[in-house]
């Protein structure tokens, strides 16, 4: 929607910025359409598309029954038409009813039509823990998605690549997981610019140089990374990646940080075991291991589910933890 003074004044959350893009897309491109569970007439459940009907209508921003699965095969029905839809997904956790038809269709209908037919749709999940919610509300399956071919996943943490993300994501050729963390929906302000523009997919945002270790995270835990760094010592050079994709993931940028560091901390919210953090790992060991000083360590979700509120705190990645990583990377 139009930006409001104090927007303008104090910058946009997440959920402004992916407010923004949308409408902006929308008002270029007639074929940008949204559906989902009650993403019309209450903007969603975490207000993120309020005020597109009213601008668009009931035709272009669409409330759907309760059923993920006529939710995705809805909208691979209309980007195979030629349509780009965004179809949302209230929360994580219920990618399960969908996972067939964005799975087994959406992703494989490029190979299987040789490059005949493409599914130009960009799929909003909210995505991981930290708000306090029930079951089912804060997960992070991202390692599923980036496992199938023919996906692209991404997750931005700051409104500034919310924004972009999103709109190179809806101009994609193919379909795309957009995952939204939504611990920093509202925690976090910038100042972004007003006119449309992209952030290519596939390339990840030096936020930290340094030359003794390299952080690499994407999501909400990059804010956590950023408070670690603030209690480092000062004799400490800690370079921060954040990947922003995983799926194209930008393997040039960890190469080259690691090669330079010869250290690396990999930190995500999801479980530990396969997680994509052994990805990284298992990558930075095929191409930087004669520059390794120091076995690569992760810092991740706890093997389990995500448990309810009172211990949810304890589950995720907290700065004492990625700042104990660090020292014992360093110190080996």
């Amino acid at each position: 929607m139009p930006r409001t003074e104090a927007m303008t004044k104090q910058g946009l959350t997440l959920v402004d910025a992916i407010n923004e893009a949308l409408y902006q897309e929308m008002e270029r491109d007639e074929r940008v359409i949204c559906l989902g569970e009650d993403v019309g007439l209450n903007g969603g459940v975490f207000r993120v598309t309020e005020g597109l009907q009213k601008v668009f209508g009931p035709d272009r921003v669409i409330d759907t029954p309760l059923a993920e699965s006529g939710i995705m095969g809805t909208a691979i029905g209309l980007a195979m038409a030629g349509m780009r839809p965004v179809p949302e997904i209230q929360f994580e956790g219920f990618l399960g009813p969908a996972y067939d038809q964005l799975v087994n269709h959406a992703a494989r209908y490029r190979g299987r039509s040789r490059g005949a037919v493409t599914v130009p749709m960009t799929v909003r999940v909210p995505w991981g823990g930290g708000i306090h919610a029930p079951e089912l509300h804060s997960d992070s399956p991202e390692a599923i998605y980036a496992h199938t071919p023919g996906l692209k996943v991404v997750i931005p943490s700051t409104p500034y690549d919310a924004k972009g993300l999103l709109i190179a994501s809806i101009r994609d050729p193919d379909p795309v997981v957009f995952f939204e963390p939504k611990r920093v929906y509202r925690s976090h302000r910038e100042a972004i610019p007003e006119e449309l523009y992209e952030i290519p997919l596939g390339q990840a945002k030096v936020i930290a140089e340094g030359t003794d270790l390299t952080v690499i995270s994407w999501g909400a835990c990059v804010h956590t990374c950023n408070e670690a760094m603030d209690h480092f010592p000062e004799d400490v050079s800690v370079e921060l990646i954040d990947l922003r994709t995983i799926s194209p993931l930008d393997i040039d940028a960890i190469v080259q940080s690691v090669e330079k560091t010869g250290r690396c901390v990999i930190v995500h919210e999801a479980p530990k075991t396969a997680g994509f953090g052994a990805e990284i790992a298992t990558i930075i060991q095929e191409h930087c291991f004669l520059n390794l000083k120091a076995p690569v360590q992760r810092v991740a979700g706890f093997d389990t589910m995500v448990p309810y509120y009172k211990l949810e705190s304890q589950y995720l990645p907290d700065s004492k933890r990625v700042e104990e990583a660090v020292m014992q990377c360093l110190a080996y």
